[in-house]
C-alpha cells in the first residue's frame, strides 16, 4: 500500500499540520503584540494564514484572551469608540475571504476523499469481482428460467380457463333447453 492510503501516515501528517498551524498562530500573536496592534481572533488568523475557527480552539483561545487583556491594560480604549462603516466593511471582506478559503478547503478535501475511494476500488481484487459477477449471472439465469416456467404455466391456465368457460357456456345453453322442454311438457 502506498503512503497515501496508510492511515497511520495520514494521521501523522494531519498531526504535524495541526502543530504547524498552532505554532503559526502563536507566532502571529506574538508579532501582533510586539507591533502594538489590536488583538482579535480574525487578525490573528489572518496574520497566521489559518482559519478563524482554529483561534477559538482550546490551547489557542487562552493565549489570545491573555494577549487581549494585556493589550487593554497598555492601550485603554476611548469610551465612545464605535464601529465605523469602513471597519464593518473590512470585517465583512475578511469574513468573505474566510468563507472562500473554507470552500476551497472543502473542495480539496472532497477531491482527496474521491481520490482515496478510487484507490480503494482499484485495490479490490479481480477474483472477488469475477466471483460476484458469476454469482449474479447464475441468479439472473435462475430468475429467467423461473419467469419462463411461470409464463408457460400462465398460458396453460389461460387455455384451461377458456376451455372451462366454453364448457360452462355449453352447459348453460343445454340447461336452458332442458328447462324449456320441461316447461313445454307440462
Amino acid at each position: 500500500m502506498n503512503s497515501h492510503g496508510n492511515p497511520h501516515t495520514l494521521a501523522e501528517a494531519r498531526r504535524r499540520d495541526s502543530l504547524d498551524k498552532r505554532q503559526r498562530v502563536l507566532t502571529a500573536l506574538t508579532a501582533l503584540e510586539q507591533q502594538g496592534k489590536k488583538i482579535t481572533h480574525a487578525a490573528v488568523a489572518r496574520t497566521a494564514g489559518v482559519s478563524t475557527w482554529l483561534t477559538y480552539a482550546e490551547g489557542i483561545r487562552e493565549h489570545i484572551k491573555a494577549a487581549q487583556q494585556r493589550h487593554q491594560r497598555t492601550n485603554p480604549r476611548p469610551a465612545d469608540t464605535r464601529n465605523t462603516t469602513a471597519t464593518l466593511r473590512t470585517e465583512l471582506e475578511l469574513a468573505r475571504q474566510e468563507v472562500r478559503t473554507l470552500r476551497e478547503d472543502r473542495d480539496r478535501m472532497r477531491q482527496a476523499i474521491q481520490h482515496q475511494l478510487g484507490q480503494q476500488l482499484d485495490a479490490l481484487s479481480t477474483a472477488d469481482l469475477t466471483e460476484r459477477v458469476d454469482e449474479l449471472t447464475g441468479d439472473n439465469q435462475q430468475l429467467q428460467d423461473r419467469l419462463r416456467q411461470v409464463t408457460e404455466d400462465n398460458h396453460t391456465l389461460r387455455s384451461r380457463v377458456t376451455s372451462l368457460e366454453a364448457d360452462l357456456g355449453a352447459a348453460r345453453t343445454s340447461l336452458r333447453r332442458m328447462i324449456r322442454e320441461e316447461n313445454r311438457g307440462r
